[in-house]
């Protein structure tokens, strides 16, 4: 059932949703000259685990915000590691980033860029990167475009699969999440810059080349 039709019926019985508080996310106050933009929007790659990227979003279960934490294979956007948590803390990406990291077979040689969220400026997960030998990358302080890969698939998954009023559980959200992200988006829902294929299968895929922004 669409969300409209949901907001159309809502309005027939007279009912309201009730809106979830603040939540807290740490954004950054001042730009980070010591972390470039190594990336500049240069967001086609010609092969898998060159570049990937990482963002946080919140999500509402139990009665709370939650925080999912993403990283995202650029040559087909793959989603190659995630975490889910009550704290939009450093620990969060750190996890996100070290599902990725073992999931892809230890990869060397990567680029990894993020928006100014300041935790991925915590020392914690800078020394996860140096240990991974993994240079970080970080976009201009408050510009979404610079990361826009990770705004797309955070739309998709907000816009197409998360409940408009949120989980009853945490243990719901996690496992409809995953179910989402590494089931569904990398390997059936059909994505443009893919010209249409899963990004999993378009990654299998011989001689993948990848296709539209």
């Amino acid at each position: 059932i669409g969300r409209f039709k949901v907001s159309r019926l809502m309005e027939e019985l007279g009912l309201i949703c009730k809106q979830p508080g603040c939540h807290a996310y740490q954004r950054a106050t001042v730009e980070r000259i010591d972390i470039p933009n190594h990336l500049n929007r240069q967001f086609e790659v010609d092969a898998p685990n060159q570049v990937w990227c990482g963002d946080i979003t919140y999500v509402w279960a139990q009665g709370r915000w939650h925080y999912l934490a993403a990283v995202l294979d650029l040559f087909t956007r793959r989603v190659v590691g995630w975490a889910f948590s009550t704290r939009p803390d450093a620990d969060l990406v750190v996890q996100a980033l070290d599902m990725a990291y073992e999931q892809r077979g230890r990869p060397q040689g990567l680029l990894f860029h993020s928006d100014q969220g300041g935790q991925y400026a915590r020392r914690k997960f800078r020394q996860r990167l140096w240990r991974y030998r993994i240079q970080q990358s970080m976009s201009r302080r408050g510009n979404c475009w610079d990361n826009s890969p990770m705004e797309r698939l955070f739309r998709s998954l907000k816009t197409e699969w998360l409940p408009p009023v949120g989980y009853t559980t945490a243990h719901e959200a996690h496992r409809d999440i995953s179910h989402y992200l590494m089931h569904r988006y990398n390997w059936i829902r059909p994505h443009q810059f893919n010209d249409g294929l899963a990004p999993a299968v378009a990654e299998q895929k011989p001689n993948a080349v990848s296709g539209m922004g």
